[in-house]
């Protein structure tokens, strides 16, 4: 019975630390720079996803914003009302970056396109990327990925 109890109560343990490790909240993105971590909010509709960032004066380090699409789209972007610079992140239905714009211009008006199959953006500070050493080929690990398909998939 203790034998029986004492694997229990890991399992549950191991079941708290892998839910904990896919919260809605929270983005996780790794490569060869190792790991990190993004206090995200999420963006899924037409509606939200057209507002963004705008009219935001600041943003936290440790915090982002997850753009998700139904399907695999090209998709672009431009920075009309955004009042801080970013990094946007470009993922394909796997949650693989494909393609990263660095240090997108405060109200800039030019189209910026992230490519072709896109279907998750990451909005970050301008700057963060490179000096964390994201790149093309780092992984994206959130819920709101297709849990079936992605490369890094939620445990």
């Amino acid at each position: 019975m203790k034998r029986l109890l004492t694997s229990f109560a890991i399992y549950l343990s191991t079941s708290v630390v892998a839910a904990a490790n896919c919260l809605p909240e929270q983005l996780d993105i790794k490569g060869d720079f190792g790991l990190a971590r993004f206090n995200v909010e999420v963006v899924d509709t037409p509606q939200t996803r057209a507002i963004g960032l705008m009219s935001r004066p600041k943003m936290a380090r440790s915090s982002g914003m997850l753009f998700v699409y139904d399907r695999p789209q090209p998709v672009a972007f431009w920075m009309k009302n955004t009042l801080i610079p970013l990094d946007m992140i470009f993922a394909g239905p796997k949650g693989k970056v494909r393609h990263i714009h660095e240090n997108a211009i405060p109200h800039d008006e030019t189209s910026i396109p992230g490519g072709t199959r896109i279907q998750y953006v990451l909005e970050i500070n301008g700057g963060l990327a490179k000096s964390m050493g994201i790149n093309e080929g780092s992984m994206l690990r959130h819920p709101s990925l297709n849990q079936d398909r992605a490369a890094w998939p939620c445990e």
